[in-house]
């Protein structure tokens, strides 16, 4: 359904506002109104600077209602569509709980959609229970107003191209179409806060919106190893990150130099286990960087059986040295699968472009890929790691990554 498909009404009947629904907030419990006031917050947040609104919780509802000529309806309407915690939305038109002015809004408001489908039903909720007319009655009168104006309409009880809905609150009655689908899961805030290893590459950022769809705040941990990494890798991870942060709300994003540490495993161990050693070191770094911002676990872009690097027994290792909970949350999935939702966030065109990230530095011809622990804490011992990983923590970079400018 085009966002813009709703027609004007100069006249003083109605006023235009959007309803959210808020999908699995409803399943909660007491603590139902600590979520909703954080997706009200959300929402708040990222509709700033489109013009004067209001957000009222109504039910399992949220109403949005701009106080202003100028809000920009249809970029709210955008970026709605990437809030967490939001099943559904639609424009609606609000009117006077009055039948007559039901009836002459609701052809009206609904015009340029119902001039474009031949089927229609008309559902009709009646949550003011002193409205004089029943539900089957609403709907009755409002569906032979559309047909007496729309000729080429027809009746579809089961499966109609528009569902119109007239809704008799307490306060006004609400008439909509067909509701748009929201971006689902839990809002941002309401399910702690995780540092995601990011690498520019089409997993991580994939993985990074999963988890923050079930309601994660997120920083982020990106290793640059000039000069075998360009600026162009960590613009890359830039654009990344906005893109997820669409969704997510802003990123800290915490660049660490890690190339001392890369040039001392080439020097200084087995060939077979650059790789491992290497994620071992991520592994610490970012679990310290993650401790001191309060966060409480890890996430990668890791799938079994990708790599070498990412065996039942290599990530087993990889873990070993972790003192905090390590979400993957594509570890189960296709490649195919990761792409897909990569082109929906639109992030694949970003992720493939030719620019080297540290993971692929000293890369080992025939890397182990049912490594050890006592094997990689062998291979480690020639390195002060407390001092290296300190180091890297010390002079990690921080920026705030925002999709908003």
């Amino acid at each position: 359904m085009p966002c813009g498909a709703f027609k004007e009404i100069k006249e003083d009947k109605m006023k235009e506002i959007i309803l959210i629904k808020n999908g699995e907030l409803a399943l909660k419990g007491l603590n139902r109104s600590s979520f909703e006031s954080v997706l009200a917050k959300n929402i708040k947040r990222r509709l700033h600077g489109l013009g004067k609104f209001k957000v009222t919780c109504l039910q399992s509802t949220m109403n949005i209602e701009p106080l202003c000529d100028d809000f920009d309806m249809e970029e709210a309407i955008k970026r709605i569509s990437r809030i967490f915690g939001i099943a559904g939305f639609q424009r609606a038109a609000a009117v006077e709980k009055n039948i007559d002015e039901i009836l002459a809004v609701a052809p009206e408001y609904l015009s340029e959609q119902l001039e474009n489908v031949d089927t229609f039903k008309v559902e009709a909720k009646r949550s003011d229970k002193k409205f004089p007319l029943t539900s089957p009655e609403i709907s009755r009168e409002v569906g032979g107003a559309i047909l007496e104006k729309f000729s080429h309409l027809s009746v579809d009880v089961h499966n109609p191209e528009l569902t119109v809905t007239v809704e008799v609150r307490d306060n006004y009655a609400f008439i909509r179409g067909n509701q748009i689908k929201g971006a689902g899961g839990m809002p941002v805030g309401t399910g702690g806060k995780a540092a995601v290893l990011i690498s520019g590459g089409i997993d991580s950022p994939v993985a990074s919106w999963m988890v923050s769809k079930r309601g994660v705040v997120l920083d982020a941990v990106h290793f640059a190893s000039p000069p075998y990494t360009s600026p162009q890798a960590e613009m890359k991870v830039h654009d990344l990150l906005r893109k997820v942060s669409a969704y997510s709300g802003d990123i800290g994003l915490y660049t660490v130099c890690f190339t001392k540490i890369q040039e001392q495993i080439r020097d200084n161990c087995p060939e077979e286990l650059f790789t491992l050693v290497m994620r071992r070191f991520m592994m610490r770094i970012a679990n310290e960087i993650a401790l001191k911002n309060d966060c409480q676990a890890l996430v990668t872009g890791e799938s079994i059986g990708q790599v070498a690097s990412q065996t039942m027994s290599a990530l087993a290792c990889t873990d070993d040295v972790s003192k905090m909970p390590v979400f993957r949350p594509v570890i189960a999935m296709d490649k195919e699968e990761i792409i897909a939702i990569s082109r929906k966030i639109d992030t694949f065109d970003i992720s493939i472009k030719p620019f080297e990230d540290c993971c692929t530095v000293f890369t080992p011809k025939h890397p182990r890929t049912r490594p050890t622990v006592q094997m990689l804490e062998e291979a480690e011992k020639v390195f002060d790691i407390e001092a290296l990983v300190k180091e890297a923590v010390d002079t990690a970079r921080f920026e705030v990554i925002s999709d908003i400018r």
